[in-house]
């Protein structure tokens, strides 16, 4: 069998209760529902991160964010970028002899051309560098020409359009695309007919704009895997989707994101199994038996060396992976010693008492989130904003210390079996004392690994 082309797709901010499958409210991912019974779902998927930045970047280098150098959103002060000695998928299959392609959202280096997904393993691009974009208004670079949106076109469409030209183009050869969608992430934009279905359905404006947003984007997934049938590529093709984290469930200038996330507690941007627990879909005729779901655990860092097994090519040798090679999970075949998985993010540097977790089996502790951590808008610059309009017009990032902030002691750590409880309602820690004191200082050990802190 020929080298396996990879698909791999990236929804954003798209939580559990966003799929059909998942939700008996909504119809709005008929195709994504479909590919749950052609291919493989994993129920205990973990991000890497509550937030998109770090959460990409472990995706794409097998490793955790803190030891890349994307910790946070901000492109102003470069805290998004991924270190130049890091090696991404792309860089590893681009050598491997696979044409790379990244479409969409990159959001790991915004400013400064040795971070342009160009110089980071893709030879393709097509999409924006920050954070967010509008839908319609939007800034988009073309393999660095640059082009912009009206309201005659809708950058979710843009972007499958050029997905399906990318296959096309590579049909002959083994390809690596990176889809990353911003659906559904702010500013909330769709087509006015979709989210009026959902409207007088009964769902709030905003949650309705959501779901059109999400709807749009699955068509184009179902166009997606048109083209990769009339190709005739399609059974040697592995297709993968999931969310680069859990829902945002705030108000965005007005209107209402909180909708249903299957029951899960937290959404994005902390710890809880609601911003890091996120569906996968992956479907291979060839190498992987269709309808099957699958609970057992699966982290984002674990792309990095499974993709690179099942393509028949070996991990780099000079660069040490957190992640492992999941194959015999997919394959149904049991998923062995699998290690313990920790979590923590906040603004700006890292503070280790803050929005943390870790899980270990069917145990997770967690570290509620310090408001004093999270704290965004006093250290705001004219340049978070600009920056996504006009990058090219910046020579470099904000050049200053990151600001001063006093962090409180932390709130007790909290202990959950997972297991037993799922939406983390029932915190066991003064039940099991000992348990709780080894998982938060195994947490510490790791927070220092990986920071150097």
């Amino acid at each position: 069998m020929s080298r396996p082309n990879i698909i791999l797709i990236i929804a954003d901010d798209m939580g559990y209760g966003d799929f059909g499958i998942f939700n008996d409210q909504i119809s709005c991912t008929p195709q994504l529902d479909a590919l749950v019974d052609e291919g493989l779902c994993l129920t205990q998927h973990y991000s890497a991160a509550p937030v998109c930045t770090p959460a990409r970047a472990a995706l794409m280098t097998g490793r955790y964010a803190h030891r890349t150098g994307s910790i946070d959103t901000f492109e102003a002060r470069g805290v998004d970028r991924l270190r130049l000695g890091e090696r991404t998928m792309g860089d590893v299959f681009g050598a491997a002899g696979y044409a790379t392609g990244l479409i969409g959202k990159w959001h790991n280096g915004a400013l400064d051309r040795r971070y342009h997904p160009s110089a980071r393993g893709y030879r393709e691009f097509v999409g924006f560098q920050g954070g967010w974009s509008p839908f319609y208004q939007y800034r988009l670079d073309r393999n660095g020409s640059i082009e912009y949106g009206d309201r005659g076109s809708y950058l979710t469409d843009v972007f499958s359009e050029a997905a399906v030209d990318f296959i096309e183009r590579h049909r002959d050869e083994p390809f690596l695309l990176h889809l990353a969608y911003n659906a559904p992430h702010f500013p909330l934009e769709a087509p006015d007919a979709i989210a009026r279905k959902y409207v007088d359905a009964g769902f709030s404006l905003g949650v309705s704009l959501i779901y059109a947003m999400i709807e749009v984007m699955d068509a184009g997934i179902g166009r997606i895997s048109e083209k990769l049938a009339s190709c005739g590529i399609a059974d040697n093709t592995i297709l993968i989707f999931t969310s680069d984290n859990g829902p945002a469930l705030g108000d965005w200038h007005g209107f209402s994101q909180r909708r249903f996330n299957y029951g899960f507690n937290g959404g994005k941007g902390n710890t809880y199994e609601g911003g890091i627990r996120v569906p996968l879909i992956i479907r291979w005729p060839d190498g992987l038996d269709a309808g099957r779901r699958s609970a057992e655990m699966a982290h984002f860092t674990d792309w990095f060396p499974t993709l690179l097994n099942l393509a028949g090519l070996a991990p780099p040798a000079d660069i040490a992976l957190d992640g492992v090679d999941i194959t015999d999970v997919l394959r149904g075949e049991g998923a062995g010693d699998y290690p313990p998985r920790c979590w923590q993010w906040n603004r700006f540097s890292p503070v280790g008492t803050s929005n943390a977790a870790r899980r270990d089996g069917d145990w997770k502790l967690l570290r509620p989130l310090i408001a004093e951590a999270m704290e965004v808008t006093r250290f705001e610059t004219p340049m978070d904003n600009a920056v996504k309009w006009y990058p090219e017009g910046f020579d470099g990032i904000v050049d200053e210390p990151f600001p001063p902030r006093d962090i409180p002691d932390p709130p007790p750590s909290l202990l959950f079996n997972i297991a037993e409880d799922p939406f983390e309602q029932h915190d066991l820690a003064a039940q099991h004392p000992q348990k709780a004191a080894a998982m938060e200082a195994e947490l510490e050990r790791w927070f220092i690994d990986v920071t150097g802190i």
